[in-house]
Formats: C-alpha cells, structure tokens, sequence
C-alpha cells in the first residue's frame, strides 16, 4: 500500500510479527513501536528486533518458527482526539487510552487500527480489552468508559511472509545461501 505520510522527522511506527498456526490462521508473536516520529530505517530496524527478540509477553523468536512468520509495519498517522470512547471506527482507527486509576495512578495503551477488527470485537468489548491492557484489574462500567481521554489516529500498514521475502530477495539476487539452513 501506498503511504504518505511520512515527515522530516519521521513516522511513528510499530513492527508486528505473527506466526502462521497449523491452520493457517496468524497468532501475534510480538508487536512493539513508538508513538513518536522516528526516522523510518532507524525505526523499523529497532522494532523489528525489539518486537521479535524483547517483547516481554512471548519467549524470542526461535530460528525453527522462522519460516512460519509474517513481519507487519504499520505506519501511524492523523492523531486526533477523540469526543468520547466510541468516537471512532473498527478497522479504520487505532485507539491510545489514558484514564486516571486508583490512588491517582494513570494507566494508558493503545491498540493498532487492525487490532479490533481482527479480534472480531465490538467497539465496547475493544475498549474493555484496552482498558486491561493498561493494567485496570477493577470493575469496568459505563462511568470508567466514560471517563477515557481517546486519541484515535489511522495506520498504513504493509506485511511480508517468509516465503514471499525469500522469493524477492532470489529474484534481486540479494538472498545468501547460507539462510537456506532456516
């Protein structure tokens, strides 16, 4: 897909990779990015590798599962906040929650714009999700809904699979045989 919206100081970005299961179906394997803008290269370098190695909810990447992965960068874009907690589209927005917890402490998170969707949940089951991403072990009503401060923003997002990188980098003559140990 095409994606223009790139700045002089960048984009913010996150790298996804998923794993294709026995049934073909793509389970999330890490997904880590940045908020801020950053230098696309420098950018997608840093998350690819923090998201495959340092993503604290899976075990790193093994050698054996790459063949099986898919590596997404989705490119973030048109920040703008939101008039209340359902102010937005499934599969059109990314969501950055932030609301103010017990004893004063504020939590937040965000989901990318194909979380949702993919999920199959509705915008209330998705802010619920959100809600115990950043941390929320409480009761989740109407009034803790209500109180979200909700940033939306769109994403351009581009994928590749193993076999499909290995077929380009053949064809451009850029693959070392040495990688078809993997």
């Amino acid at each position: 897909p095409r994606c223009l919206v790139l700045t002089p100081l960048g984009s913010p970005l996150f790298v996804t990779w998923n794993k294709v299961d026995s049934r073909g179906n793509l389970v999330l394997r890490g997904c880590i990015g940045n908020l801020s803008g950053i230098d696309l290269h420098q950018g997608i370098v840093k998350y690819a590798n923090a998201s495959a190695f340092d993503d604290r909810r899976f075990s790193p990447v093994s050698l054996q599962e790459v063949r099986a992965l898919e590596c997404s960068v989705t490119l973030l874009h048109n920040f703008e906040k939101a008039e209340h907690y359902l102010d937005w589209t499934i599969g059109r927005h990314g969501l950055i929650i932030e609301f103010e917890a017990l004893r004063g402490s504020v939590l937040s998170a965000t989901f990318l714009p194909s979380v949702c969707e993919e999920q199959g949940w509705s915008q209330q089951e998705c802010i619920d999700s959100l809600i115990r991403k950043a941390g929320f072990k409480g009761s989740i009503d109407s009034g803790l809904r209500s109180s979200l401060s909700v940033t939306r923003y769109q994403g351009c997002k581009a994928s590749v699979d193993y076999a499909r990188y290995r077929r380009d980098r053949v064809g451009e003559n850029m693959w070392n045989s040495a990688w078809n140990r993997v």
